[in-house]
């Protein structure tokens, strides 16, 4: 008992988040993936149906499958308490909403086919993370660096691998961590 006092629930928005996204796995396999498609999976779908709208930010709680998860999880689980911790629990909440949203309408204007998983979220972060040495008048080289080797590659592959993933999503998660990073550093707000 007294282990368990010492946890610290450090980052209550990335480790809910992460809690909820297995969550929701354990229901999708419960449900031979019935639930992940219905609720957790955004796809062009009648602009009359409540669940059109739910599934533009749900989405990025459902996963195909564990290996899924599990390499979204670890990604988001490094990088979001540092970044949770730097701009606070609301900060990162809203960061989330917003890329869910703009990866979900993204995806339901212009591709048929379904999108899931937390992949814009996670890469929502890397770019986030870059900027968290953000100066007045000076952009980090670790940032440049990263846009330039992350864009690069998901444009690399978005063009030649037929891997079922969606790369657009990359890089848009990516867009919106460096307009948000970029809004937070100049006091201005998100939502």
């Amino acid at each position: 008992m007294k282990v368990l006092k010492r946890i610290d629930y450090n980052a209550p928005v990335v480790l809910s988040f992460a809690l909820l996204s297995f969550i929701v796995l354990l229901l999708g396999e419960a449900t031979g993936g019935t639930t992940t498609l219905k609720y957790f999976c955004v796809y062009r779908s009648s602009l009359a149906d409540p669940l059109t709208y739910f599934r533009l930010f749900s989405h990025v709680l459902g996963h195909a499958n564990l290996q899924h998860y599990a390499s979204n999880m670890l990604l988001l689980l490094i990088l979001g308490p540092m970044l949770e911790e730097k701009y606070g629990s609301k900060i990162i909440l809203e960061m989330i909403v917003v890329t869910a949203f703009v990866t979900g309408v993204i995806n339901f204007i212009f591709f048929t086919n379904g999108l899931l998983g937390a992949s814009g979220i996670v890469f929502m972060m890397i770019v986030l993370s870059s900027m968290v040495s953000l100066k007045e008048g000076k952009i980090p080289l670790t940032l440049i660096i990263v846009v330039i080797i992350y864009l690069g590659q998901e444009i690399s592959i978005g063009l030649t691998a037929k891997d079922n993933i969606s790369h657009l999503t990359h890089i848009l998660g990516g867009v919106c961590g460096g307009v948000m990073g970029a809004m937070v550093f100049n006091n201005k707000k998100l939502v």
